[in-house]
């Protein structure tokens, strides 16, 4: 593929663009935050130079939007730690150009903002809008996880801080993995939601169903919006998993959906999976096939999430042509791995139901 042009349109203020016309620093979107699946893009990159390659990243973009799953940009999957400031806002105004450009206008953009200190992760967060996020995800960094894995005070505090002045709504990321352990409980997230209308969600990569369902037990009861409205309407606050083999017992605790890797790889299987999930709960007769469609997808994720970013990104040069490799220092997956991972019965089984899925959706 041909390079694209990394740039963004300076505008002599903050040095960046409106790019869509609707985002800008006072936060005025008005795409609505919907229960659902959101899949965190890789973030692409030329072989040779380690640029950032537009191309791909935009063409990805489209594919996953357009089987009905929502981008979120510049997250673990999208190496956020790679990636400088004005990367994540190229990668942001691209997407939002490509999504328009495609039709998909309505198709809203997560984005992560998560930084060292609460000072830049606002700053990151006004730019994201500007550059046409609707809305930012934030994870705590864990640097200092020392100190802050058991201050109370300082982890509501972040999150508040970064919620009060963020001009587009904020949805906190809980994932220990990536925080040195920082591992919010379900008080502490409830609380924030209660206290914090412009927080919009909460994405529980610890994979703690019980955590999940006791969060659900407020927030998805009818009476929280009305005794604690969001400062956005189209922004209420979802419960969201961070992986996707527990979607449909989340589904009927009342949760949201899920962001997951697996979404890049099988987006047409993983939104079937959503909306089977869902409609099972009002329609018994449809649990033995969303219990079925789930057990190829958990697999799935257990198999390919072991292979972590490269591996995901050698999966989607097979189907698609296009991947690559992390930057460094991540390593690049070694071809018996991919081969290994291509071949492994679970990773066939659900590239099978995507092929049929995506078939069928085409055929429409």
């Amino acid at each position: 593929m041909s390079p694209v042009t990394n740039e963004v349109h300076t505008n002599g203020t903050n040095g960046l663009h409106n790019a869509n016309g609707v985002n800008g620093a006072a936060g005025t979107s008005s795409r609505s935050l919907t229960p659902g699946i959101f899949a965190p893009i890789p973030t692409f990159f030329h072989a040779d130079t380690e640029e950032l390659d537009l191309e791909a990243f935009t063409t990805h973009v489209v594919r996953v939007a357009k089987a009905g799953v929502r981008p979120l940009l510049a997250g673990s999957m999208g190496e956020a730690h790679h990636l400088t400031p004005a990367e994540r806002l190229i990668l942001i105004t691209a997407a939002r150009r490509a999504l328009d450009s495609a039709g998909l206008t309505d198709v809203p953009i997560v984005a992560g903002t998560g930084a060292g200190s609460t000072r830049e992760t606002v700053e990151l967060c006004k730019q994201a809008a500007v550059a046409g996020a609707d809305y930012a995800i934030v994870i705590l960094s864990g640097y200092y996880a020392g100190a802050l894995a058991t201050n109370r005070v300082a982890l509501k505090a972040f999150w508040a801080d970064v919620s009060a002045k963020s001009p587009v709504p904020v949805i906190i990321y809980n994932y220990p993995g990536a925080s040195g352990g920082i591992d919010l409980d379900s008080d502490l997230i409830t609380e924030l939601a209660t206290e914090c209308p412009n927080l919009a969600g909460v994405k529980l990569t610890c994979g703690n169903v019980g955590k999940l369902t006791r969060i659900c037990a407020t927030v998805s009861e009818p009476s929280f919006a009305e005794q604690y409205p969001r400062q956005k309407p189209h922004a209420p606050f979802l419960v969201l998993g961070g992986f996707i083999d527990f979607l449909l017992p989340s589904a009927f605790v009342n949760a949201h959906g899920a962001i997951t890797g697996l979404a890049n790889v099988a987006p047409y299987t993983i939104q079937r999976l959503y909306e089977l999930s869902e409609a099972a709960r009002k329609d018994p007769s449809l649990l033995p096939e969303a219990q079925r469609l789930q057990g190829i997808v958990a697999r799935a994720d257990f198999t390919i999430a072991k292979a972590s970013i490269s591996g995901t990104k050698a999966l989607l040069e097979k189907l698609y042509g296009y991947g690559g490799s992390p930057r460094r220092p991540l390593p690049p997956i070694e071809p018996e791995a991919v081969a290994a991972l291509w071949e492994h019965p679970h990773t066939q089984d659900i590239v099978r139901v995507e092929r049929e899925l995506s078939g069928k959706a085409a055929s429409v």
